[in-house]
């Protein structure tokens, strides 16, 4: 009999209907079984994490700090563990599995530090013999919602400053991938977090979402996840005048121009289009490439891609694992069809993939002969399926790339200072990459897009604090 793993809510570990957690790259294995929350659960969550908030937010720095960091350091010590649970659930390789779970390590290390360094400022007032310090406080019941695609990293980038900072959590994983989340918040629990203070309440987001979504209770709510379900979210929160905080799609491009290293080019585009399957919101999936690369550039990309071992996420020699699941396939077999149905030629790439396990396995796709306005070009894929666009010069290259109503990431290969220089400046995305992919980016340092990509505070490093925190104003009158 496979263990349940139970939501926890207040402090206790509470059991439901068992889901299997199946592996993408074998779907004959069960990685675990997890319990669904009912919508009477959430409510208990909520009501526990409200009941837990005047204390938490009041709570030492020195008690979130010793948390938090005991938290970082069992993460390090447990990395080849999680990290194969990861890509047992997920699909990642286990390369970047290990990588992701380091990750989530760093961000609560940061955050630990964060705590001791909680700070304001004090400043004399306008009127003589009075003083005013601005300070910032904890927000309240956080509800935290984090998608499938980094089932540790995203979930430990949000639990971790909402915590810090003082507020308490209710945390709702994506249905397919529990087993990392449930981990973290096992690891959290342990490690002395009062009762109340971090409820998980894994399931449906039709049930467990919408009730956190419907309570008046959260104050503040931050979203992973699709840009119509992000939308939702952003309704919702409206309604309750509650505080939110959005990330979802992204159409990345990264231009390649005729003075780059066509080595550097390849391996940028590469892994910015395939790695972690394509499955990533920074991935670049428009590939612009100038009129004297192009031609190079293709017969190049084109032998990467074709000699990309894909399979089972935990073999050594694997480069790109599975898709998460069938539905996701689907998806990505279909926008093929699309691309091929549009005039945009595939040049390699686009098979499903049999190995000796039955898995979600697709051979990373490359169009070319692709315009800025199809399908392919414009519709988040959120798989390895990329598209080559000619363009003439720069000036054409950097029109393209903001002709999209996203902007998470954008980047550039090319060894000018001055096209490099313009680029920074003038892609319309909040992170731009020059001679790297996109879809790298560091834990201390802000994290976000612009325009239908993202919504409210950035997240990660410092800048966490805008959207998990409130500003308190106070004067006081001397003598």
């Amino acid at each position: 009999m496979t263990e349940l793993h139970k939501n926890l809510i207040n402090g206790e570990w509470v059991g439901g209907d068992g889901v299997n957690n199946i592996n993408p790259s074998n779907t004959n294995e069960v990685v675990g079984v997890y319990a669904r929350a009912s919508q009477q659960d959430t409510l208990d969550a909520i009501a526990a994490a409200k009941a837990a908030f005047p204390a938490w937010s009041r709570s030492g720095i020195l008690q979130r700090w010793e948390i938090l960091s005991k938290t970082a350091h069992e993460i390090f010590a447990r990395k080849a563990e999680l990290g194969e649970l990861l890509s047992r659930e997920e699909g990642k390789t286990l390369a970047e599995g290990l990588g992701e779970v380091t990750r989530a390590g760093q961000i609560f290390e940061f955050f630990a530090g964060e705590a001791l360094r909680l700070s304001g400022e004090s400043v004399p007032s306008v009127r003589p013999g009075v003083g005013v310090e601005m300070t910032r406080e904890a927000m309240g019941v956080v509800g935290i919602i984090t998608p499938w695609n980094f089932p540790i990293a995203i979930p430990a980038w949000k639990i971790a400053p909402a915590l810090c900072y003082g507020n308490t959590v209710v945390f709702k994983p994506a249905d397919l991938v529990p087993g990392c989340s449930w981990a973290i918040v096992d690891i959290l629990h342990r490690n002395g977090l009062p009762k109340g203070v971090l409820n998980l309440v894994m399931g449906k987001g039709s049930v467990v979402g919408q009730a956190m979504l419907d309570s008046k209770d959260i104050v503040a709510q931050t979203f992973t996840g699709s840009v119509n379900t992000g939308r939702r979210v952003a309704e919702a929160s409206v309604k309750v005048m509650r505080k939110f905080q959005l990330e979802m799609g992204g159409k990345n491009p990264t231009i390649v121009l005729d003075d780059a290293d066509l080595k550097v080019a390849v391996e940028t585009t590469a892994q910015s289009a395939f790695y972690s399957t394509g499955q990533r919101c920074t991935a670049s999936s428009r590939l612009i490439v100038t009129e004297g690369i192009h031609d190079a550039f293709v017969a190049a990309l084109t032998e990467r891609i074709r000699n990309l071992k894909v399979g089972d996420a935990i073999a050594k020699d694997t480069e790109i694992g599975p898709v998460v699941d069938p539905g996701q396939l689907k998806q990505d077999t279909d926008y093929i069809e699309i691309g091929k149905g549009e005039g945009a030629k595939l040049v390699v790439g686009g098979d499903l993939v049999k190995r000796d396990n039955p898995g979600y396995f697709l051979q990373p796709a490359l169009f070319t002969e692709a315009t800025n306005q199809m399908r392919i070009a414009r519709e988040e894929i959120f798989g390895p399926v990329a598209a080559v666009i000619r363009v003439k010069d720069y000036d054409e290259a950097l029109a393209v790339a903001n002709d999209t109503e996203f902007g998470l990431s954008a980047g550039i290969v090319t060894t000018s200072l001055k096209y490099a220089t313009h680029f920074k400046r003038n892609a319309e995305a909040g992170m731009v990459m020059v001679n790297v992919p996109t879809a790298g980016v560091d834990f201390h340092v802000p994290f976000g897009g612009r325009k239908g990509s993202s919504y409210g505070p950035k997240e990660q490093g410092k800048y966490a604090a805008e959207f998990f925190t409130q500003v308190k104003t106070a004067y006081t009158a001397a003598g």
